[in-house]
């Protein structure tokens, strides 16, 4: 399953997209708001892609977590996790060397609109660190709308956190 934007190109995450997902799965600037991230070793990586690809073969996918690429370059990844039959969350990463280029709002827009016509969801949610003011411009280019502020819990020294949280209708 592929999705094609104007500049992108959004595939099933794979094990194959080890180095480059480590790349920026690894680096603290890149996932200073990440929950789950930054990961300390290659290994944890190749984990969580080895999941990734048992979610993607499964009958009935829990999340769909795709690779962005440009021109053949694996640049980051968007997903949309499911938390009922019809409700979904989205989340995305990029490679802080692709931002400010509109690829994460172009991602986003095409998620968006596999979510309501594919996967037939009627609502997205999305979260964010209250400091991460890339993230939630993101949320609401989509049409997404603050609808919370509660607390986020790192799970390292970063400790605890304000985090957004933005839905919208589909």
């Amino acid at each position: 399953m592929e999705i094609y934007t104007k500049r992108l190109v959004l595939r099933p995450l794979a094990p194959d997209d080890l180095q480059t997902t480590h790349e920026y799965a690894s680096d603290k600037d890149t996932c200073k708001y990440m929950i789950f991230m930054p990961n300390r070793t290659i290994d944890e990586t190749a984990e969580f892609l080895q999941a990734v690809e048992r979610n993607w073969n499964a009958e009935k996918p829990l999340s769909y977590e795709f690779a962005i690429c440009i021109d053949g370059r694996r640049i980051g990844a968007i997903s949309i996790a499911l938390e009922t039959e019809s409700v979904g969350e989205i989340g995305w990463v990029l490679n802080s060397a692709y931002r400010r280029c509109g690829y994460c709002t172009e991602a986003a827009k095409a998620i968006v609109r596999f979510a309501k016509a594919t996967l037939k969801l009627d609502k997205l949610v999305a979260h964010c660190d209250t400091r991460n003011v890339a993230s939630y411009r993101v949320m609401e280019k989509l049409g997404m709308r603050k609808v919370g502020e509660s607390r986020r819990e790192y799970f390292d020294e970063r400790g605890i956190a304000s985090e957004y949280e933005y839905a919208m209708d589909l």
